[in-house]
């Protein structure tokens, strides 16, 4: 005769343990200590087995049943419910070993091993940071879009919009690294791209007027702080590369004989190698800078170690101290300035300017062939471009 919940409670313990049948195989096992557990015995493959269900009154006697019930249809299909539940348990072990912040390793990881630049991989483990504050340590298939928004509004009301946005696009990674290992089933981010606020674009301060760049020049020549510093900036001025590729170059990527500096693909922010042109004046300030660093790796050390390069707030520091503001001119600026000046001379193809700037054309077969056909010209707008600003440093 089936049980009922009356006939349960009152059951009582006794000195060994005994069973109380439901029906179909379903029974309750009372112990000596009083506790009354969930079993059912089914036979597959000729074999007689138990499943345990679990503890009255955490499972019902309707719960207990209803196991029963999903048990019995397993065993209809040749599955046997042990294992079966053995296996689940298993996999969701797995699933909460399988962590964002777990996997946010393992993708940082990857990043290393394929030569992301340092820049990369900081700004990559900044991000990674906020979101493991946030639920580092939840099981990535336990992570939903709501939670990750919240997340992400905290840096936006911060004012922070353009971080919550990259903040977003780093979180995705981390989820479609995971989907691609088979963590996990789809990436939740892709539901927010229209949720943040859109960042305003401004553009890095720069001069763009020739009289007032020649005499920032100027400043620059009679800088009286680092040697190494002085230099860093009139080359930057000189070449229009960016203030990290500057930074971090070494003396192994300059020929001298041909006058070329070679910038391999790794420190590229396209991921392309590049090469520069080197007029006269580019090559006599190399020529004083080998007198002071020549002997180590990077043309611009740390003062702290010459096994690092100079800090990234070194430049932009030396043209606040020179009564610059953020407002007026940036070190990544000088790109601007030349962008700007070299398109309005009407002298130059506007590609081979954008070429100069080691930025990418999106069509491949064109980007192959801009490369090579623009050089002559690109040698020839480095001479021209330096011989314009040892005018604008003229005074009028």
């Amino acid at each position: 005769m089936p049980l009922s919940d009356s006939q349960l409670r009152f059951l009582k313990p006794k000195d060994k343990p005994y069973k109380v049948s439901d029906f179909e195989g379903l029974f309750v096992l009372v112990k000596p200590n009083g506790s009354k557990l969930w079993q059912f015995k089914y036979r597959i493959n000729g074999i007689e087995r138990l499943l345990s269900i679990g503890q009255y009154p955490d499972v019902s006697l309707a719960k207990a049943r209803k196991a029963k019930e999903v048990a019995r249809s397993q065993v209809a299909e040749g599955i046997d419910p042990s294992e079966a539940k053995q296996e689940a348990k298993a996999l969701a072990r797995e699933a909460h070993g399988n962590t964002f912040e777990k996997i946010g390793v393992a993708f940082l990881n990857k990043q290393q091993i394929e030569g992301k630049s340092k820049a990369t991989l900081d700004k990559t483990a900044y991000h990674l940071k906020l979101a493991n504050t946030a639920f580092g340590r939840k099981p990535i298939t336990e992570i939903t879009a709501p939670m990750i928004l919240k997340c992400l509004r905290k840096v936006e009301a911060k004012g922070n919009h353009e971080t919550a946005h990259r903040l977003r696009a780093r979180i995705g990674s981390v989820f479609r690294y995971a989907v691609a290992s088979g963590l996990a089933e789809t990436d939740p981010t892709y539901a927010l791209k229209d949720a943040l606020i859109r960042p305003t674009r401004v553009h890095r301060a720069a001069i763009t007027d020739p009289k007032a760049l020649g005499a920032l020049l100027r400043e620059i020549d009679v800088f009286e702080g680092q040697a190494t510093t002085r230099i860093g900036l009139q080359l930057l001025a000189l070449t229009a590369q960016r203030p990290g590729e500057i930074r971090h170059a070494k003396w192994e990527e300059f020929d001298f004989q041909e006058k070329i500096w070679s910038l391999p693909a790794s420190k590229m922010k396209m991921r392309r190698d590049h090469n520069v042109p080197l007029p006269d004046q580019a090559i006599a300030l190399l020529d004083e800078l080998r007198m002071i660093t020549g002997n180590g790796v990077y043309l611009f050390p740390s003062l702290r170690s010459w096994q690092r390069p100079m800090s990234e707030n070194t430049l932009n520091a030396a043209l606040r101290r020179m009564g610059y503001s953020g407002d007026e001119m940036t070190a990544h600026g000088f790109r601007a300035s030349f962008s700007t000046l070299a398109n309005e001379s009407g002298l130059w193809n506007p590609d081979a300017i954008e070429a100069a700037l080691a930025h990418v054309e999106r069509n491949e077969v064109r980007k192959a062939y801009n490369r090579g056909l623009y050089w002559d010209e690109r040698v020839k707008l480095a001479d021209w471009w330096a011989v314009y600003l040892d005018d604008m440093r003229k005074p009028a």
